[in-house]
């Protein structure tokens, strides 16, 4: 098959057949056509999308063209949490203890940064000694023995997905929804977890930027996962502001350990005990209020968080890392932000300051970058915040002095400032089931 005339053919508006979209996939996972021809066909997928059987028909591809997770030596129900990305969305590193604490297998595998999201395996590999890359039978071991483990994609796992994951952090062609549908849920389908919660960011730091963008692409997923035959349920969620206060991968790691020491903000501790109450119901262990009651109790009695450490532990990291973040090495240099005018926060560009972070190098703008893990931003100020002129708005931290005049500008150009203050966003916007 001519892989130049498949460009075309999708450039020029055409539908592909599944013929055709294989050839692309396994094309993709076997590397027998160069990136260039590869990235060219994102970027015609980008323009003219796909159509509803074009993205039934990639998932399946790409969630075939690599081995599919068998999870039966796995003791119980395995679960299972993917969000489409945002900025300061840890939730994962929350989300997973409280969920294995509760007795349901968390056998995940994450992903790198996309684009000006961070990415969990990017976060956890700011903790020394981690390793996110495992054999099978480590995997399988570790989440036998401690309920939990979270890897990163393995190489024999969706290669087709994994390289054009790379080409789409690098050549613009993230935040289209068909590529997305079918990029988390080919991995979701070849994964193997019997039960599933997607975290479906809407607003300005998300790809989906819209409510009803963010819920065609919920109800997408939904579908491919039940014709799956998996139990599957999304939670539609706001990413108008960032999640917390830290953005960056150490200091996001800090604050979802606060998180499950009862200390964290009070956004980030809210969707991540809804995300974690749908799991737990889905999984049957009661109805959603009782099962928001369980996850806070693990939260409470501290279970959540020595589950965190000890994954940590059993993946060659430094425990001790979770059990005192003091240990986290600093960023050599900072800058405060400060307000020059008094008002409210009315709204931020959330994309705008996720994008302050990668150039701060806390992400990566292209495939090869070096990440600097102590590197990212402390949000002092959100939206509906009252601030007063010369208040620090925020704290950027880096390691070369030189990138903060261009950083601060960025910031500041995401941040809006009213004499009123607006009206609050609700941080659930919807559930998809």
């Amino acid at each position: 098959m001519d892989f130049k005339a498949l460009i075309q053919k999708k450039r020029d508006g055409f539908a592909l057949t599944k013929e055709e979209i294989e050839f692309f996939a396994f094309s993709a996972a076997n590397e027998t056509v160069p990136d260039y021809q590869l990235s060219a066909m994102l970027m015609a997928i980008f323009f003219n999308s796909l159509n509803e059987e074009e993205t039934l028909w990639l998932t399946d591809a790409m969630a075939r063209s690599g081995d599919m997770a068998d999870l039966s030596a796995i003791d119980g129900i395995k679960g299972d949490k993917h969000s489409t990305g945002g900025v300061g969305d840890k939730t994962t590193l929350i989300v997973a203890p409280i969920v294995a604490s509760c007795g349901v297998k968390m056998a995940k595998m994450s992903g790198r940064g996309l684009g000006h999201t961070g990415g969990t395996v990017d976060k956890l590999e700011s903790i020394p000694g981690f390793r996110t890359s495992l054999s099978t039978d480590e995997f399988t071991d570790i989440v036998n023995e401690s309920g939990l483990c979270v890897a990163g994609q393995s190489g024999r796992l969706c290669p087709a997905d994994k390289k054009l994951y790379g080409l789409r952090d690098v050549t613009a062609t993230v935040d289209n929804m068909p590529l997305i549908a079918s990029s988390i849920m080919s991995k979701k389908l070849a994964g193997g977890a019997d039960c599933i919660v997607l975290d479906v960011k809407c607003g300005s730091g998300a790809f989906m930027k819209d409510k009803a963008s963010a819920k065609a692409l919920a109800s997408k997923m939904v579908e491919i996962g039940r014709g799956a035959g998996k139990k599957i349920a999304a939670l539609i969620t706001d990413m108008d502001t960032p999640l917390g206060k830290n953005v960056g991968n150490s200091l996001e790691v800090i604050e979802a350990v606060e998180t499950l020491k009862g200390r964290g903000p009070e956004d980030l501790t809210e969707i991540c005990i809804l995300l974690c109450a749908k799991l737990l119901e889905l999984a049957g262990k009661g109805s959603f209020d009782e099962c928001k009651l369980l996850a806070k109790a693990k939260i409470d009695d501290g279970s959540a968080l020595l589950k965190l450490a000890e994954m940590v532990k059993l993946q060659g990291g430094d425990e001790n890392y979770i059990l005192n973040t003091d240990l986290f090495p600093k960023a050599e240099f900072s800058r405060d932000v400060v307000a020059d005018e008094s008002g409210y926060i009315s709204s931020m560009n959330t994309e705008g300051v996720g994008s302050v972070c990668v150039a701060l190098g806390a992400g990566r703008q292209r495939k090869e970058d070096d990440i600097d893990p102590s590197a990212g931003i402390v949000i002092e100020k959100k939206t509906g915040d009252k601030i007063e002129k010369g208040d620090v708005i925020a704290t950027l931290y880096c390691s070369d002095e030189a990138l903060f005049d261009v950083a601060e500008k960025q910031y500041r150009e995401s941040v809006f400032i009213a004499p009123t203050k607006p009206e609050a966003i609700p941080l659930l916007l919807d559930v998809v089931e």
